[in-house]
């Protein structure tokens, strides 16, 4: 009988294969799960923010002539309503807050009144009973205005717009 000891060649080549078989074996795996893996919390939590910023709309709070000019390309001022007595010939001044939904080719795509229209000075003592009431009139002619304004060409914006009417001072 034949009996295999460490030292036999034949017993040699059997654990030369067994050991190259392993090694192949483990190799194929290892390999298999590294494609397969899924990939690095890191990488997918940075893939999402990428995603949420563009998505995510620029905003923008404007106070000033220079500024809205730096934004807009088009912006008409809004028409002073002919039926509202004093107004039309700046007897009186306010404020009001407004905010456009600026879309990425720049045209208007919503506003949205934040503070209405609202008389904070009398420039004629016959309108004294005017101040501090709002102007929903005032309102509606912004919303047309603002509406019709254009903005360049850029990324999803919302823009905040302080608007002041009244006399222009010297």
């Amino acid at each position: 009988m034949n009996a295999l000891t460490p030292a036999s060649p034949r017993c040699r080549d059997c654990f030369i294969r067994r050991s190259l078989f392993t090694i192949v074996g483990l190799t194929i795996t290892l390999i298999s799960t590294s494609y397969a893996a899924e990939p690095s919390k890191q990488t997918k939590v940075s893939s999402e923010n990428r995603a949420r910023s563009e998505t995510r709309p620029v905003h923008l709070v404007v106070k000033s002539r220079e500024e809205l000019k730096q934004i807009f390309t088009y912006l008409p001022y809004p028409a002073v309503p002919s039926d509202l007595q004093g107004y039309e010939g700046s007897q009186v001044g306010g404020t009001g807050t407004y905010r456009l939904v600026v879309d990425a080719q720049g045209a208007v795509t919503q506003v949205t009144i934040l503070k209405g229209f609202t008389v904070t000075e009398i420039y004629d003592e016959r309108f004294s009973n005017l101040k501090g009431n709002a102007v929903p009139a005032l309102d509606k002619v912004m919303l047309q205005a603002l509406m019709r304004w254009r903005a360049k060409r850029g990324p999803l914006r919302v823009v905040d717009v302080h608007w002041s009417f009244g006399p222009i001072r010297g």
